[in-house]
Protein backbone atom coordinates (compact mmCIF):
# COMPACT_ATOMS: atom_id res chain seq x y z
CA UNK A 1 0.00 0.00 0.00
CA UNK A 2 1.31 3.67 -1.23
CA UNK A 3 0.76 6.07 1.55
CA UNK A 4 0.08 9.22 0.30
CA UNK A 5 1.37 12.65 2.38
CA UNK A 6 -2.23 13.35 2.18
CA UNK A 7 -3.22 10.08 3.75
CA UNK A 8 -0.66 10.09 6.78
CA UNK A 9 -1.81 13.48 7.46
CA UNK A 10 -5.47 11.58 7.73
CA UNK A 11 -4.22 8.94 9.90
CA UNK A 12 -2.73 11.75 12.36
CA UNK A 13 -5.74 13.81 12.19
CA UNK A 14 -7.45 10.42 13.70
CA UNK A 15 -5.07 10.47 16.22
CA UNK A 16 -6.01 14.02 17.65
CA UNK A 17 -7.64 14.55 20.97
CA UNK A 18 -9.56 17.40 19.77
CA UNK A 19 -11.33 19.10 17.15
CA UNK A 20 -9.60 19.89 13.76
CA UNK A 21 -9.65 19.62 9.88
CA UNK A 22 -6.98 19.23 7.36
CA UNK A 23 -6.39 22.34 5.05
CA UNK A 24 -3.83 23.56 3.12
CA UNK A 25 -1.82 20.39 4.64
CA UNK A 26 -1.38 21.89 8.08
CA UNK A 27 -4.10 20.47 10.67
CA UNK A 28 -6.44 23.53 11.84
CA UNK A 29 -7.70 22.89 15.83
CA UNK A 30 -11.13 24.18 16.30
CA UNK A 31 -11.76 25.21 19.95
CA UNK A 32 -14.27 24.39 21.73
CA UNK A 33 -17.59 25.46 21.36
CA UNK A 34 -19.50 26.89 24.58
CA UNK A 35 -22.95 26.24 26.10
CA UNK A 36 -25.76 27.68 23.44
CA UNK A 37 -24.20 26.65 20.22
CA UNK A 38 -23.54 23.17 21.25
CA UNK A 39 -27.30 22.78 22.82
CA UNK A 40 -28.62 24.14 19.49
CA UNK A 41 -26.54 21.90 17.40
CA UNK A 42 -27.47 19.47 19.21
CA UNK A 43 -31.22 20.47 19.15
CA UNK A 44 -30.85 19.93 15.40
CA UNK A 45 -28.85 17.04 15.68
CA UNK A 46 -32.07 15.35 17.58
CA UNK A 47 -34.33 16.67 14.83
CA UNK A 48 -32.29 15.65 11.76
CA UNK A 49 -32.05 11.88 13.44
CA UNK A 50 -35.87 11.60 13.77
CA UNK A 51 -35.88 12.68 10.18
CA UNK A 52 -33.49 9.96 9.45
CA UNK A 53 -35.42 7.28 11.03
CA UNK A 54 -38.41 8.53 9.45
CA UNK A 55 -37.42 8.39 6.04
CA UNK A 56 -34.87 5.41 6.27
CA UNK A 57 -32.30 7.35 4.23
CA UNK A 58 -28.77 9.08 5.11
CA UNK A 59 -27.10 9.70 8.21
CA UNK A 60 -27.28 12.31 10.28
CA UNK A 61 -23.89 13.21 12.39
CA UNK A 62 -23.02 15.09 15.15
CA UNK A 63 -20.19 17.70 16.44
CA UNK A 64 -16.33 16.39 15.59
CA UNK A 65 -17.39 13.88 13.36
CA UNK A 66 -14.57 13.62 10.02
CA UNK A 67 -15.30 13.92 6.63
CA UNK A 68 -12.44 12.95 4.88
CA UNK A 69 -12.29 14.63 1.09
CA UNK A 70 -9.88 15.46 -1.57
CA UNK A 71 -10.20 18.98 -2.77
CA UNK A 72 -6.90 20.46 -3.50
CA UNK A 73 -6.63 22.92 -0.60
CA UNK A 74 -8.57 20.95 1.89
CA UNK A 75 -8.83 16.94 3.06
CA UNK A 76 -11.48 17.46 5.76
CA UNK A 77 -14.26 18.58 7.26
CA UNK A 78 -15.72 18.33 10.84
CA UNK A 79 -19.22 20.33 11.03
CA UNK A 80 -21.25 21.08 13.98
CA UNK A 81 -24.16 18.75 12.27
CA UNK A 82 -24.01 16.89 9.48
CA UNK A 83 -26.52 14.72 6.98
CA UNK A 84 -24.56 12.22 4.50
CA UNK A 85 -26.09 9.82 2.15
CA UNK A 86 -23.74 7.05 2.05
CA UNK A 87 -22.07 3.39 3.33
CA UNK A 88 -21.01 3.32 6.74
CA UNK A 89 -17.43 4.13 7.64
CA UNK A 90 -16.87 2.19 10.41
CA UNK A 91 -14.57 3.50 12.97
CA UNK A 92 -12.75 5.42 10.05
CA UNK A 93 -13.71 9.03 8.91
CA UNK A 94 -16.93 9.49 7.30
CA UNK A 95 -15.73 8.93 2.91
CA UNK A 96 -17.16 12.43 0.97
CA UNK A 97 -18.51 15.43 1.98
CA UNK A 98 -21.94 15.80 3.72
CA UNK A 99 -24.97 16.37 2.08
CA UNK A 100 -26.28 19.07 4.35
CA UNK A 101 -23.16 20.57 6.90
CA UNK A 102 -24.01 23.04 9.86
CA UNK A 103 -21.96 25.49 11.08
CA UNK A 104 -23.41 26.99 14.05
CA UNK A 105 -20.97 30.08 15.26
CA UNK A 106 -18.80 30.36 18.75
CA UNK A 107 -17.50 32.96 20.44
CA UNK A 108 -14.80 33.67 17.91
CA UNK A 109 -16.60 33.10 14.89
CA UNK A 110 -17.59 37.14 14.57
CA UNK A 111 -15.82 39.67 12.49
CA UNK A 112 -13.68 39.90 8.77
CA UNK A 113 -11.53 37.29 9.52
CA UNK A 114 -13.39 35.03 10.62
CA UNK A 115 -16.32 35.74 8.06
CA UNK A 116 -13.96 35.44 4.90
CA UNK A 117 -12.73 31.82 7.06
CA UNK A 118 -16.31 30.77 6.73
CA UNK A 119 -17.00 31.86 3.22
CA UNK A 120 -13.99 29.95 2.31
CA UNK A 121 -15.11 26.94 4.14
CA UNK A 122 -18.88 26.66 2.41
CA UNK A 123 -17.15 27.25 -0.81
CA UNK A 124 -14.71 23.90 0.23
CA UNK A 125 -18.48 22.19 1.19
CA UNK A 126 -19.93 23.12 -1.99
CA UNK A 127 -16.38 22.19 -4.15
CA UNK A 128 -16.83 18.77 -2.56
CA UNK A 129 -20.55 17.97 -3.50
CA UNK A 130 -22.15 19.12 -0.11
CA UNK A 131 -25.65 21.07 -1.25
CA UNK A 132 -26.86 23.10 2.04
CA UNK A 133 -24.91 24.69 3.80
CA UNK A 134 -26.42 26.27 7.23
CA UNK A 135 -24.79 28.87 8.85
CA UNK A 136 -26.04 29.63 12.46
CA UNK A 137 -25.74 32.67 14.01
CA UNK A 138 -27.43 32.57 17.57
CA UNK A 139 -26.79 35.98 18.05
CA UNK A 140 -28.25 37.67 15.13
CA UNK A 141 -31.43 38.34 13.89
CA UNK A 142 -31.25 36.34 10.85
CA UNK A 143 -30.49 33.45 13.05
CA UNK A 144 -30.06 30.70 9.93
CA UNK A 145 -28.57 31.46 6.90
CA UNK A 146 -29.28 28.95 4.24
CA UNK A 147 -26.75 28.44 1.28
CA UNK A 148 -27.18 25.99 -1.18
CA UNK A 149 -24.53 25.19 -3.82
CA UNK A 150 -26.74 25.94 -6.65
CA UNK A 151 -26.93 29.69 -5.37
CA UNK A 152 -24.26 30.29 -3.38
CA UNK A 153 -24.16 34.24 -2.73
CA UNK A 154 -27.69 34.28 -1.99
CA UNK A 155 -28.56 32.61 1.23
CA UNK A 156 -32.51 32.55 2.39
CA UNK A 157 -32.53 33.80 5.68
CA UNK A 158 -34.55 32.26 8.80
CA UNK A 159 -35.52 34.62 11.95
CA UNK A 160 -36.95 33.42 15.10
CA UNK A 161 -40.93 32.44 14.55
CA UNK A 162 -40.29 30.51 10.94
CA UNK A 163 -39.38 27.00 9.61
CA UNK A 164 -36.30 26.47 8.44
CA UNK A 165 -35.15 23.55 6.22
CA UNK A 166 -32.32 22.00 3.95
CA UNK A 167 -33.70 21.52 0.34
CA UNK A 168 -32.99 19.80 -1.86
CA UNK A 169 -30.51 18.11 0.68
CA UNK A 170 -32.94 17.02 3.01
CA UNK A 171 -36.20 16.74 1.55
CA UNK A 172 -39.20 16.93 3.60
CA UNK A 173 -37.29 17.92 6.57
CA UNK A 174 -37.84 21.25 8.78
CA UNK A 175 -37.16 22.74 11.57
CA UNK A 176 -38.42 25.35 13.83
CA UNK A 177 -35.99 28.38 14.16
CA UNK A 178 -37.01 28.43 17.89
CA UNK A 179 -36.19 25.22 19.03
CA UNK A 180 -32.52 26.49 18.98
CA UNK A 181 -33.53 28.58 21.57
CA UNK A 182 -34.80 25.61 24.07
Amino acid sequence: MIVTKSSAMIENLCKIKQKAELVNGEIIFIPPTGDEPNRAGGSIYVSLRQHEKKIKKGRSFTDNTGFKVNLPNRQSFSPDVAFHIGESAGMKFVEGAPVFAVEVRSEGDYGKYAEAQMKQKREDYFNAGTLVVWDVDLLSEDVIRVYRAENPDQPTIYQRGEIAEAEPAVPDWQMPVDDLFD
